[in-house]
């Protein structure tokens, strides 16, 4: 009995409490939009910056083309060279032409290699700048619309032109930011970047 009287309190007790006095009150959501994809391709910035990475990108596909012009024939001489031999193991100078081909080639994909690692470093530079500034930049113009959430455009399923803060952002992102330099990261920052155990 004594202790069906006990439950009885503890149970009376607990429901007793408001559930409200428990859990923290949070402001109704105030929510912006933001679409990002006109930032990237509309900012005076990145679109300097693209015009520039797709030089580069240009220029990379250029030099690997003349790579590839450039050993085909030789690779076609040797491999016509290797064919004739009917099977035969190729003398000490045919086998030093395949070598030095060979380190051609090796050459060319190192090169080919770093020029593509060059250009995604400069890609992640580029992004790097833009949103250190646009970051702050939605925040403002957030707060200045009185919202406390800012969404991607792309997150949305349909939302009023009222809560877009797209051309307040753009505007605000090219007065601070009229250009960025196209170059690659900062070598501490590419190591940053790069996956741990490499």
């Amino acid at each position: 009995m004594r202790k069906n009287i006990l439950m009885a309190v503890i149970a009376a007790s607990t429901v007793a409490i408001p559930t409200g006095a428990l859990a923290q009150r949070l402001p109704a959501a105030v929510i912006a939009v933001v679409d990002s994809g006109r930032i990237y391709s509309e900012g005076t910035a990145c679109a300097a910056a693209r015009t520039q990475l797709q030089s580069q990108q240009t220029a990379l596909q250029n030099r690997q083309k003349a790579l590839a012009d450039q050993l085909r024939p030789e690779g076609q001489q040797l491999e016509t060279a290797v064919r004739g031999l009917n099977g035969k193991q190729p003398d000490a100078a045919l086998q030093a032409r395949i070598k030095a081909f060979q380190d051609k080639e090796t050459a060319a994909n190192r090169e080919l290699q770093q020029g593509q690692q060059r250009l995604q470093s400069t890609q992640a530079n580029v992004l790097r700048q833009i949103n250190e500034r646009l970051n702050p930049i939605i925040n403002q113009a957030m707060t200045a619309r009185g919202a406390n959430v800012a969404l991607d455009v792309d997150a949305t399923l349909a939302h009023g032109q009222t809560v877009d803060i797209t051309a307040d952002v753009l505007a605000r992102l090219n007065s601070a930011l009229p250009s960025v330099s196209v170059t690659p990261l900062p070598q501490q920052q590419q190591q940053q970047q790069q996956p741990q155990g490499r």
